[in-house]
């Protein structure tokens, strides 16, 4: 132990003894421990740190799942009978969101609403903050409404008063008693924004009693200790075989999907994270690598001094631990100053990308992360410093006596130059990365997404109470909110729309051919995306028409049904026929409707839509042709888009006016570019790209501070090899040529090293990529170039300054 203190305090003095070197040592380090830092800590707080709640690992995400769907929303007399039927939860709960407008609390304002079994939050462990839960008395159809509202809406409206349980407010024209405050870190793990939470058997929606009917609701269960999943997944299937058996017209082919909670919140980030581990790791190796040729370079003047020490009794073991000793104290220096830049890079990180992360609000420094830190930085220091240390300990005592501690060998610079072309390797692996997702974006966002969305803005239109007193009034009330919203000055089109959104909603209707008899079962029945729209759309979203005509206004509830088709749509279940006349029956609607027209396919499920996209059929028919018996639910809350003259919407207040002319307390919320939209769905590519990008260019500067430095270096111990050179009557060009020839030899042997690692490496980002190879040669090519000029470019002062030696100078230095 005082061996151990002694190296300690002899090696805080040579450092101190360097500070520019001690410096440059511990800013490296820094970058590559604390990039590792803010990327575990994402990791740790995203897939390690378990759910905040009460025995997270008993949670299960519950799904219908359905031929075209493998997590499908549930009807609820379905999830009534899982209720009832299974052995392996020991409480399940069910949840729909929604968004009601609340009044009377000034301004009418439309609030996130989720729609819950009694058993929701108990199943969570979340107790309320004020108040209670629901009771299953008023999870019941005809009971009390009763509501629980968020921490948030507590303190906006209620001013945080205790008082505020037992006060109604008023939600869609329906008063409701408060209850309970639920805290705002409830439902952070969700990146939920619910305010209202009301019972979801209240629900008098006849829809939503109806046996395969989902209406986006979802379950959550908790199983009973020792019930694995496993055993759980097979008990649901049999009930739900059970159920398929009793109810073969909606159930047949339909099963459970059960999914860990957590698994569930993760989502698709979990591959992206594991790559960026990677490559954070590549970024550490570098940094390793860089400081190693570093203290390899110092060791060098040191070399006397280890001999003589030698000599005078140290063993080989004693020099080695002295050397690893300075090595680790400049590794902790560099992980503490690292883990400062990890705590603000992570932050700002998740701040620029708000939404790239689940969880993004539990990822912070906790003490895992601390120890990951101290455990990096002290193995670091170990690897860093192996290299010299082996180095010393190999010197031969008499040749470095003789030598009188001049330049290093040959040997020590071959050994510098594999460092420097592993530095290379490295970053040309990453920078391949970078590019295939740099290649990737830009492929995505060159797909035509089947409309034009410059200068397109969507929003929600909500009424606090009915349109109207009959669905013929509802309907006039539609069509005067899409004129006064038309006339709004900058507005070129607008419409009203129902059901599916583009890259937002997946509303799916059952439906059969004119040809074909009526399905025994919706299993058996074709499905396709239905857009309830105005005739107005098609010019609006621009979507071309391919044949036929588009919706008109002639088509309203007096005239006969019609139906337009997209074109995947035609050749799907028509083929190679004209389905211009030809009839489709939708089994949900009751009705059968006339195709009068084909139009573009729309990416519904975002620009990276392929084959193994759910349901790829579209239809568009009428707001004024839905039956009378869907209208009121269509009038509760509805979306709109418009078309304007300009990519700034200027007018978000103009259409909330616009609305109010046709009902004072309609509430438009929620405008949004269309573009907005689109970039949503590239959100994790765009942070892995990010990501790499960072990495890769913290990669390539530090290979190219490491070359710069070897070429330093090497160009210093050869000014005697370079005098007599240029007293020979060597040109500066050929001295030039020599020492970039050095750097050039390491660079070319590192990006083809890393290019084969690329190769392999490359691959394990198959899912991440869009219309790019993992082998794309134009990005293999650009970073083999890229690295090779930038390596040269690194060495070109020092190559430069080796052309400015003196011959006299150089040789009198001997």
């Amino acid at each position: 132990m005082n061996t151990f203190w002694q190296n300690v305090r002899y090696g805080i003095r040579l450092l101190v003894k360097s500070p520019g070197f001690a410096a440059i040592v511990i800013l490296t380090l820094a970058i590559g421990i604390g990039t590792n830092t803010a990327l575990f800590s994402v990791v740790n707080g995203v897939l390690l740190n378990p759910l905040p709640f009460t025995n997270p690992e008993q949670l299960v995400s519950l799904y219908a799942r359905q031929a075209h769907f493998n997590t499908a929303s549930i009807s609820y007399p379905n999830f009534l009978d899982w209720q009832r039927e299974n052995h392996s939860f020991s409480s399940m709960a069910a949840f729909r969101g929604d968004n009601f407008n609340l009044t009377g609390m000034g301004q009418p304002e439309r609030v996130k609403v989720n729609m819950i079994s009694a058993t929701f939050f108990p199943i969570l462990g979340v107790q309320p903050v004020l108040g209670r839960n629901f009771t299953e008395q008023e999870d019941q159809l005809g009971a009390a409404p009763v509501a629980l509202i968020s921490e948030g809406l507590w303190k906006r409206k209620f001013g945080a008063s205790r008082d505020a349980v037992g006060r109604s407010i008023d939600l869609d024209a329906t008063c409701y008693i408060v209850v309970g405050i639920i805290p705002a870190s409830a439902m952070k793990t969700f990146k939920d924004n619910t305010d209202v939470y009301v019972p979801i058997a209240q629900w008098s929606e006849p829809l939503f009693r109806r046996r395969g009917v989902g209406m986006g609701m979802d379950a959550v269960g908790r199983l009973k200790p020792r019930v694995t999943l496993v055993q759980a997944k097979a008990e649901m299937e049999a009930i739900a075989r059970h159920l398929a058996e009793i109810y073969p017209e909606s159930n047949k082919d339909s099963g459970v999907a059960l999914v860990s909670l957590k698994e569930n919140v993760v989502g698709e980030i979990r591959p992206f994270l594991f790559v960026l581990l990677a490559a954070v790791g590549f970024v550490l190796l570098i940094a390793c690598a860089n400081v190693a040729n570093l203290l390899l370079a110092r060791s060098t003047g040191r070399m006397r001094e280890f001999a003589i020490r030698t000599a005078l009794g140290a063993s080989r073991k004693r020099m080695v631990c002295q050397i690893l000793t300075e090595s680790v104290l400049l590794a902790l220096a560099g992980g503490a100053l690292g883990l400062l830049l990890a705590a603000w890079g992570t932050q700002a990180g998740i701040k620029a990308l708000p939404d790239a992360l689940p969880r993004a609000e539990e990822v912070h420094l906790d003490g895992r992360v601390l120890l990951f830190t101290f455990a990096a930085s002290l193995l670091t220091g170990i690897l860093f410093g192996l290299v010299p240390a082996l180095k010393i300990s190999g010197t031969r005592l008499q040749e470095t006596l003789k030598e009188g501690g001049r330049g290093g060998s040959g040997t020590r610079h071959r050994t510098q130059g594999v460092i420097v072309a592993l530095e290379v390797a490295l970053a040309s692996v990453l920078l391949a990365g970078a590019g295939l997702m740099i290649r990737s974006l830009a492929k995505l966002w060159d797909v035509d997404p089947g409309f034009d969305p410059q200068n397109v803005f969507t929003f929600g239109v909500a009424p606090s109470q009915q349109l109207g007193k009959t669905p013929a009034e509802v309907r006039a009330n539609f069509r005067r909110l899409r004129d006064a919203m038309a006339a709004v000055p900058g507005v070129q089109a607008a419409s009203l729309t129902m059901a599916s959104t583009p890259m937002r909603g997946d509303s799916d209707i059952p439906l059969w051919l004119d040809n074909e008899a009526k399905p025994a079962s919706n299993a058996e029945m074709k499905l396709s995306l239905f857009y309830a729209v105005q005739p107005d759309y098609l010019r609006l979203m621009k979507i071309p028409l391919k044949r036929g005509r588009f919706l008109e206004d002639a088509d309203n509830e007096k005239a006969s049904f019609v139906v337009v088709i997209d074109e995947d749509f035609a050749r799907f279940f028509f083929g190679d026929s004209d389905p211009i006349g030809r009839h489709v029956n939708f089994d949900v609607l009751n009705t059968s409707a006339e195709i009068v027209g084909i139009v573009g396919h729309v990416k519904q499920w975002g620009l990276d839509e392929n084959s193994s996209s759910p349901v790829h059929a579209q239809c568009y028919f009428a707001i004024d042709q839905i039956a009378d018996p869907f209208v009121p639910l269509v009038a509760r809350g509805f979306a709109a888009a418009v078309r304007a003259d300009r990519p700034v919407l200027s007018e978000a207040n103009a259409l909330q006016q616009a609305a109010a002319s046709v009902n004072s307390e309609i509430v438009v919320w929620g405008v949004r570019p269309m573009f907005d939209v689109i970039a949503s769905q590239l959100t994790a590519k765009r942070f892995a790209m990010t990501s790499l990008g960072i990495f890769a260019a913290l990669a390539t500067m530090l290979a190219c501070v490491g070359i710069y430095g070897v070429i330093s270096y090497i160009a210093g111990q050869r000014t005697q090899e370079i005098g007599i050179r240029m007293a020979m009557g060597a040109e500066r060009g050929d001295v030039l040529r020599l020492v970039l020839a050095e750097a050039g030899k390491m660079a070319l042997v590192g990006v083809g090293i890393g290019l084969l690692g690329s190769f392999l490496l490359t691959r394990l980002m198959n899912s991440m990529l869009f219309g790019v190879s993992t082998h794309d040669p134009l990005t293999f090519l650009g970073v083999a170039v890229l690295l090779t000029l930038v390596a040269l470019a690194a060495c070109l002062m020092p190559a430069r300054r080796a052309t400015q030696v003196d011959p006299i100078v150089a040789l009198r230095h001997e």
